[in-house]
């Protein structure tokens, strides 16, 4: 059994802080002692209906709750099973619920320093006016909104008017290449295409016109063109003008059954054309509001920024916290700039400063940057307001832990959070009852029956295996889009494991309650049948002096397969066999034998899917002589071409 020291813990959250949450005060409601979590829990998945019952009241969702808010099956206990099935709501209702007309809702800036502020009333305004174009294109409840928009104002008008009519909000961001966008916002065939052709990033102008005219001459169903700012769009459909699309009106909202479809999202698409997963509108209504209230402390005024992309799920999240009275403040560019001095890592901690941020929200990937660039946010910035530091995308390095508390500030909660698109929320979390524990994600979340089963389908602890969740929840997809959509639902999810969801993660849980994410299970290593997470080998190398980025993946070798690494080296910097030996001594040891790498190659770049995650996949499939199936989903398909002659050259 792993050892639990004090000396990993790296923050408690204080006193004041625990008997002032929401969910102390929702475990009070409840029957359970307020620092009860582990009952608490347990309460959450055994009783499912009196749980999410619970929330709605807790939490004032609007909308009628209806009589059962749970209805299980007992011949398909996780698909078949039913919430709130005679409950009608919307969501923006509950978002932009009218309690505080000046309140600030929304803080839209940018890399420039450019900001704004919108009242709730303002907010509900521009929603309204959107919402009464949508109606006047002729779209209806059902009908699908496409976007293509940096997270910006404009944007999150767009998603709440499609919402409040009952439409389904669809979105890529303006970074995706036109085979992207067709890949995935036309599946859904939408009626109405929201898009800005002119946008900017890292300091300069991005014209799209050229793509979006593509777009809009080959999406199947599309009938009108909204343009948001200057720029024009080569089309024969009917082209509105952001300014003009709309008029006043009031804002009124089709209350729909709690399993009405609200927006898609799509996977990465790497091993081909990208799901469009359908959500449910009471479902991850209630699974962000849980999320925001309870486990991310959110509280009426607070300010929250997660750095994103409107394609990401983590977009579509952090609306959520509207639910909770906080404010939303949205950044558009870049997070890092380059300077005539080297890397400008200032910007995100610039708005902490400026807008007292409580929240934000950023990847491990920005936190290697930052600290691999020698910034220190703490000394630098008054980070007074910070109560959380937030990440998500992929596992979070020990050793990152350690730089957040010295280089950010040492009162800080920090949450490693993973869930996933397909949920629209977190299967682990973090809490304002539960200690930071170095390089562990602190909580299972509640409401969701999260374990890890070995290859005998049992439930272990201590020991890496399968992520699962055993018993339903609301937020699980409605269906996939498209012909035998519930098919390929159920094939993706529950063909492993019948009526059992298997997420796809390689993970351990310990004993007290924390747990660790070692990457993709289709990543995952096998050499000599021991199965070894990627983000254990990304970890050590993170931390390599002169390593900028790195990819790994397992190579055939007879009935076994070897480990392959690739590290692109930082400039000036060049792979030899020094670097390559202390590559593999810091593996042995900080890890196992079974980590070290057979071949180390330099590369000139990573490959990465437009949402930003490592393609191992796509990487092993060149390498191996195997075709990627969909080159569209990769931000910069071409660097592919160097690992498929990787067999042909001589490894350190």
């Amino acid at each position: 059994m792993a050892s639990v020291s004090a000396a990993q813990i790296k923050w408690r959250p204080p006193e004041w802080m625990r008997e002032t949450s929401a969910i102390a005060r929702f475990a009070e409601s409840a029957g359970i002692a307020r620092d009860d979590y582990a009952s608490l829990h347990g309460w959450s998945i055994s009783r499912p209906g009196e749980f999410w019952s619970h929330l709605w009241d807790f939490a004032a969702i609007v909308g009628e709750k209806g009589g059962a808010a749970y209805v299980p099956d007992a011949l398909a206990p996780m698909t078949g099973a039913r919430f709130f099935p005679e409950a009608s709501l919307n969501i923006v209702e509950t978002l932009l619920r009218e309690e505080d007309e000046t309140g600030i809702a929304v803080v839209e800036t940018d890399e420039t320093g450019a900001s704004r502020e919108v009242s709730r009333a303002e907010l509900r305004a521009a929603v309204a006016r959107c919402a009464a174009g949508l109606r006047a294109a002729g779209v209806v409840a059902g009908d699908r909104v496409g976007v293509i928009l940096p997270n910006r104002l404009e944007c999150l008008v767009t998603f709440l008017a499609s919402l409040a009519i009952g439409a389904v909000w669809t979105s890529c961001s303006p970074d995706f290449g036109t085979a992207a966008i067709l890949d995935r916002i036309g599946q859904v065939r939408p009626r109405v295409l929201i898009a800005q052709p002119q946008v900017r990033y890292a300091g300069k102008p991005v014209d799209i016109s050229g793509p979006l005219s593509q777009v809009a001459a080959m999406m199947a169903g599309l009938e009108r063109l909204v343009l948001v700012g200057p720029g024009e769009v080569e089309t024969d459909l009917a082209v509105t003008a952001w300014e003009d699309f709309g008029t006043h009106a009031p804002l009124a909202y089709a209350r729909l059954p709690f399993d009405a479809p609200a927006y898609i999202l799509y996977s990465s698409g790497t091993t081909g054309a990208p799901k469009a997963i359908v959500h449910r509108a009471g479902g991850v209504l209630l699974q962000k509001v849980k999320e925001h209230l309870l486990h991310n402390d959110v509280r009426p005024g607070d300010r929250f920024l997660w750095y994103t992309n409107t394609a990401w799920m983590m977009y579509h999240w952090v609306v959520g916290v509207l639910a909770c009275r906080a404010t939303l403040v949205l950044y558009d560019g870049a997070p890092v700039l380059k300077g005539k001095d080297g890397l400008d890592c200032d910007p995100l901690w610039r708005e902490v400063e400026r807008q007292r941020l409580t929240h934000l929200g950023i990847s491990p990937r920005y936190l290697a940057a930052v600290a691999e660039a020698g910034y220190r946010p703490g000394r630098r910035r008054d980070l007074s307001s910070l109560r959380w530091l937030l990440s998500a995308g992929s596992p979070v390095a020990a050793s990152q832990y350690d730089w957040i508390y010295e280089a950010v500030k040492p009162d800080l909660g920090f949450a490693s959070i993973s869930g996933g698109t397909e949920i629209m929320g977190c299967f682990l979390l973090g809490s304002p009852l539960h200690p930071v524990r170095r390089g562990k994600l602190s909580a299972r979340a509640l409401g969701l029956a999260v374990n890890v089963f070995d290859e005998r389908g049992a439930p272990v602890l201590e020991r890496p295996g399968e992520l699962v969740c055993t018993e339903p929840f609301p937020s699980m997809p409605l269906t996939f889009w498209g012909e035998d959509g519930d098919e390929r639902y159920r094939k993706t999810y529950f063909e492993p494991r019948p009526e059992i969801w298997t997420h796809g993660d390689h993970a351990e849980l310990h004993v007290d309650g924390s747990a660790v994410i070692h990457g993709r299970s289709d990543s995952t290593l096998n050499p000599g049948g021991v199965r070894i997470g990627t983000a254990d080998i990304y970890n050590v190398c993170d931390k390599i002096a002169g390593i900028e980025d790195c990819v790994v993946f397992g190579r055939p070798l007879g009935d076994d397969e070897e480990i392959v690494l690739c590290v692109k080296m930082q400039e000036g910097r060049d792979l030899d066999a020094s670097l390559a030996a202390t590559i593999r001594n810091d593996l042995r040891r900080q890890c196992s034998p079974r980590h070290v790498p057979a071949a180390i190659y330099a590369v000139g770049a990573i490959p990465y899917t437009v949402n930003g995650k490592r393609v191992e996949t796509a990487v092993r499939a060149v390498a191996t002589g195997r075709e990627v199936k969909n080159l569209g989903s990769i931000a910069n398909a071409a660097c592919l071409g160097e690992y498929e002659t990787l067999s042909s050259r001589e490894a350190l």
